[in-house]
């Protein structure tokens, strides 16, 4: 059975490894580890962990923003990782209803992701779960490579 709960600064290294696999990169890990406690106590982002028997098998975060093009809140979906031996049954669909579900309560807007173009079973995941391909990204990279 999987539970779902709020992260907590012992779970730093759960989601490092998890976004280390991500993006098949080695982070930062005190960068990273000084982001996360700073995020987890903001209460505009919400960090929701998946644990089976107590143990995180998935994560979800969520930023919300009142932006001025919408008139209103709106949760835009920063990070979510499942480990790969429990995709596919049901946690990534749980950690999305879990966070439509706050949005609804809290009026907000809209519901968005953004996902790397490569990640194409990603994007039909997504749209299984009612998000439509609506916009484009654009991303002008203000690091060097390789920093």
């Amino acid at each position: 059975m999987i539970t779902l709960r709020p992260a907590r600064s012992t779970d730093v290294s759960f989601f490092y490894d998890c976004l280390c696999d991500l993006e098949a990169v080695q982070l930062d890990l005190a960068a990273f580890s000084r982001i996360f406690f700073q995020n987890i106590t903001d209460p505009t982002i919400r960090y929701v962990i998946a644990d089976s028997d107590n143990v995180p098998v998935g994560f979800l975060n969520c930023h919300v923003q009142w932006l001025l093009h919408h008139a209103g809140p709106v949760g835009e979906i920063q990070e979510m990782y499942v480990l790969a031996e429990w995709r596919s049954k049901g946690v990534g669909q749980l950690l999305i209803e879990h966070m439509a579900e706050q949005g609804r309560h809290e009026n907000w807007v809209n519901l968005e992701v953004t996902s790397n173009r490569r990640r194409q079973r990603t994007h039909a995941f997504y749209e299984r779960m009612g998000f439509i391909n609506s916009h484009v990204k654009l991303v002008n990279s203000l690091m060097e490579p390789g920093r």
